[in-house]
């Protein structure tokens, strides 16, 4: 049923859906199997951060992206409302002390997700970033494993899941909390967002409801309808960080790359190119592309910290600059650009990161270079430096750097944006290129030319091969290398007899 409360909903018309002002509430940060996969990880257990009760809105209201901000996100969340105390409850209890479901907008501003250094109040925290309602479900006439969230985004059905494509039950998220903090009556829990979110431009309108389909009657808390405008009022940088926005952070806003209009990061090689390439010595390669013309193609003064080591991949990029101690302050913190990167590195990719060719202070360690190889990286290349080196190496993912430093990355650089174009190692890198490196260096090969030049790098490996095979017979080199006409007639002989 639906719960009638106008008798005890207080006078201010935000909380006009709610029993009170709540008290607190508390976010789940991935929660759906839909939204975990679609960001490429899937959580062990459930965590969480807080909003500020100023941060709720009613139905029918309009919400503000601020001047300078163009990443204003909404979330389709399904709200509990405590009804009554839990303080170290079960999860067989732990429905219990919930009284109410509503609909809830979790919006957010990715535009300053990276300034909040982790602690979202910035970014999820702004006046009317937490519309809920427009009613209350009964939670004692509902199943809690067969609730629905659906949003529209002008009218278009964008977000549509229930509570069986949950991570963690309701009641696991309740329960938990609960061995933490006291759960006190009105508080609310936004239990996290499926896929589908995505962003909302000023004119945009987001409907939200929640609905229990199969139960008698089909309850549902109606649509929770927000407008966006537009904010005028720029934010003052002699008080504050400023909103800043790139493209990791525009393709986690918009759900991906492709959604935020952003050129796809890299070209799939083919199981037989990416062959090819691991068989093709990096001399090789950068040879081949010198006969064409390219010939700052190589990432200097590199090495890999495992001797022997085959790197073979697609680009994905990371830009330190020069350190500054204002600027570490604003974008060293937090989830930085460094943090973004490694997380977003995807199977078969590269991260290369610029570090100003600096060997004195570590541009990655153990915990990163862990991350990369479980989202399936290729490898890394720095022209600066690993700390950890001996753990890092370790770890398995192939590492090329400029040595080793024990320094972390605050004494010389500053994380500052992924996925542009980068100088790394007196080379430019951009995001799409085919980075491959061996006990010779590593090499920047353009997508374009990739076929092209492995296929003549793996023939000129034959006939090298075979000039060798002719001076270990004891033949000077002198028409040999290169070969003359006679001798390349031999060549073209023997390799017809093949």
């Amino acid at each position: 049923m639906i719960l009638d409360v106008a008798e005890t909903a207080p006078s201010d018309p935000r909380f006009a859906a709610l029993p009170g002002r709540p008290g607190k509430i508390i976010a789940v940060h991935l929660s759906y199997a839909s939204r975990a996969d679609q960001r490429g990880r899937r959580p062990a257990q459930p965590s969480y951060f807080l909003k500020p009760s100023s941060s709720v809105a009613g139905t029918g209201g309009t919400v503000e992206r601020p001047a300078g901000t163009e990443l204003l996100a909404f979330e389709g969340e399904i709200a509990l409302v405590t009804g009554r105390d839990a303080r170290r409850v079960d999860a067989a209890s732990a429905w219990d002390h919930v009284g109410w479901v509503t609909a809830a907008n979790d919006l957010g501003l990715y535009d300053l997700r990276a300034v909040d250094k982790g602690s979202n109040v910035r970014s999820k925290g702004g006046d009317g970033f937490t519309p809920l309602g427009p009613a209350l479900l009964d939670a004692r006439a509902v199943d809690p494993a067969a609730l629905r969230v659906r949003t529209w985004l002008c009218g278009r059905l964008v977000q549509d899941d229930t509570t069986a494509g949950l991570l963690f039950p309701l009641a696991q998220i309740v329960a938990d909390l609960s061995q933490h903090l006291t759960l006190e009556t009105g508080d609310v829990i936004l239990t996290g967002t499926p896929a589908g979110s995505s962003v909302a431009r000023p004119g945009d309108v987001v409907e939200i409801e929640v609905d229990a389909p199969t139960a008698p009657g089909a309850p549902s808390t109606g649509r929770l309808v927000t407008t966006v405008t537009q904010g005028e009022v720029p934010f003052d940088s002699a008080l504050g960080s400023l909103p800043a926005a790139d493209d990791v952070q525009r393709a986690e806003a918009w759900g991906s790359r492709e959604a935020a209009g952003l050129p796809a990061v890299a070209p799939t090689l083919t199981p037989a190119l990416r062959e090819k390439l691991e068989r093709v010595p990096v001399a090789g390669l950068s040879s081949r592309l010198r006969k064409r013309g390219l010939n700052t193609v190589t990432v200097d003064g590199v090495r890999p910290l495992r001797p022997g080591t085959k790197l073979v991949g697609t680009a994905r990029t990371l830009r330190l600059v020069p350190g500054r101690e204002d600027l570490f302050t604003s974008h060293g913190g937090g989830y930085n650009a460094q943090k973004r990167a490694f997380d977003a590195v995807g199977e078969g990719e590269v991260l290369v990161v610029e570090a100003g060719r600096d060997p004195d202070a570590g541009t990655l360690g153990d915990v990163l270079a862990l991350r990369a190889h479980a989202r399936g990286a290729a490898g890394v290349v720095t022209d600066g430096a690993v700390r950890d080196a001996d753990a890092v190496a370790a770890v398995g993912i192939p590492v090329f750097s400029n040595g080793a430093h024990p320094a972390v990355l605050g004494r010389k650089h500053v994380p500052w944006e992924a996925d542009v174009t980068v100088a790394c190692g007196g080379t430019t890198v951009q995001p799409g290129d085919v980075v491959v490196g061996d006990s010779d260096g590593v090499v920047v090969v353009p997508p374009a030319l990739v076929e092209e030049v492995v296929d003549a790098a793996l023939a000129q490996e034959d006939e090298d091969g075979w000039i060798a095979a002719r001076v270990a017979e004891g033949h000077p080199v002198r028409g040999l290398f290169p070969m003359n006409a006679e001798w390349r007639a031999r060549y073209e002989a023997w390799r017809a007899a093949r």
